[in-house]
């Protein structure tokens, strides 16, 4: 069995729709079904703009590999506005 390619924004989306972890393990199909539920009910929801999706993503992905001294400036001067307070408590306030 060849393993999956694990780098890339769709590396995940492309597992599950395989229904198979990383390792080749098979994910349980109950862990499949609520997944797939959840997502539908996100397939219904509005939108409220693209610039406000694409800063969450940033903001969300950005964190893992950035500290906030550098993922801040970075917002401000791509135009978006800078990190909440209540991002940066929940994403940097542990570390």
């Amino acid at each position: 069995m060849t393993m999956p390619d694990t780098t890339g924004a769709d590396a995940v989306d492309i597992a599950i729709a395989r229904g198979l972890d990383f390792d080749g393990t098979a994910i349980p199909q109950a862990k499949l079904d609520l997944y797939q539920q959840v997502m539908a009910m996100e397939t219904d929801r509005q939108r409220s703009g693209v610039s406000n999706t694409m800063r969450s993503r940033i903001v969300r992905i950005g964190v893992k590999h950035l500290p906030q001294a550098d993922l801040d400036p970075m917002l401000i001067a791509a135009g978006f506005a800078p990190l909440k307070d209540k991002e940066v408590t929940f994403y940097y306030g542990g570390k």
